[in-house]
């Protein structure tokens, strides 16, 4: 009972958080809970979306309300793997070389049109992404705790642009899609434009941290994790993919499982949960064969059909 009542109390400064975020971000309320969820359970965010839907805002709504230090980066093909890691400067009075910190070195990173720079640029954010550090003149340096990368990419208009390679899309525990907004919600946009109310800061870095500690303690049954292992093997075994789920989105799945879990105000997990969240983490890691694509199917139907045939267990 006590453990029941402290993960209610942990759960409050979540919810706080979704209805700041839905101050600047009208009508999308699924995807600021997937986006929050996903910052509790210690992950990476990609929007992989058209431009003017929204991307930046919600990036820039999410730092405001948790006190996060921000830094934003506007990818462009002259940005230097330096200007994100940081670098080490001489300085003549000392006659020591000084680290000079990169943008990385704050709570949220937004990285806005990451497919508009180098591959060069792109991978220096594969280790602070994985190990929360950057490594400059054999020195490593540890970024500050949280750390979350939530990075944009347009999927048209790829003239000129570097998608990002497999091994680190797979560093991103989600990709979300914000979408055009519905005539009603458009129009209650254009409303408030003139009068829109200001995100405040709703919890600390503290609580986040211990938040995510909390999420991270949700119980999972051995069937659960049975299930998620059904799941994750399917994807790698079905006739339409080519390339299935790693074992670190295995991982995910159930992160993300339990941080839904705790905003759900459950300790524990059950496999709604599991269906809720897995496409936004599996569709940018499977690779579909050419098979899928002859027959013009997507990653939303293949994982759909994946969810109908594997066997949920019934959690009581």
């Amino acid at each position: 009972m006590e453990k029941e009542i402290r993960q209610e109390q942990g759960q409050k400064p979540a919810f706080e958080i979704i209805n700041e975020v839905k101050k600047a971000i009208i009508g999308k309320d699924e995807c600021i809970s997937k986006a929050v969820a996903a910052i509790l359970a210690g992950g990476h965010i990609l929007l992989n979306d058209i431009p003017g839907v929204g991307k930046t805002t919600l990036a820039m709504a999410l730092a405001k309300s948790m006190s996060l230090s921000q830094n934003r980066v506007q990818f462009t093909p002259d940005v230097l793997p330096s200007d994100l890691t940081g670098f080490s400067m001489y300085q003549k009075d000392s006659g020591a070389f000084v680290y000079q910190p990169g943008s990385v070195m704050c709570n949220l990173l937004l990285a806005d049109e990451i497919n508009r720079t180098s591959p060069k640029t792109q991978s220096a954010l594969l280790e602070v992404m994985e190990e929360r550090k950057v490594t400059v003149d054999g020195i490593a340096h540890e970024v500050p705790s949280p750390f979350i990368v939530i990075a944009t990419q347009n999927p048209f208009g790829s003239a000129g642009t570097w998608m990002l390679p497999e091994a680190q899309l797979d560093r991103f525990m989600v990709c979300l899609k914000l979408g055009y907004p519905e005539m009603e919600e458009e129009i209650h946009i254009l409303k408030g434009m003139q009068d829109k109310e200001p995100v405040n800061a709703v919890v600390s870095k503290e609580e986040l941290v211990q938040m995510q500690k909390e999420a991270g303690a949700v119980f999972v049954h051995d069937e659960l994790y049975q299930y998620v292992g059904n799941l994750a093997d399917r994807t790698r075994n079905h006739p339409m993919i080519d390339l299935g789920l790693s074992p670190r989105g295995t991982m995910y799945v159930l992160q993300m499982a339990k941080a839904v879990a705790f905003l759900r105000q459950r300790p524990f997990v059950v496999p709604e949960d599991v269906k809720d969240i897995f496409y936004a983490v599996c569709a940018h890691r499977i690779i579909l064969s050419t098979k899928a694509r002859v027959a013009h199917m997507d990653e939303e139907q293949i994982l759909s059909d994946i969810l109908r045939h594997v066997s949920a267990p019934k959690i009581l």
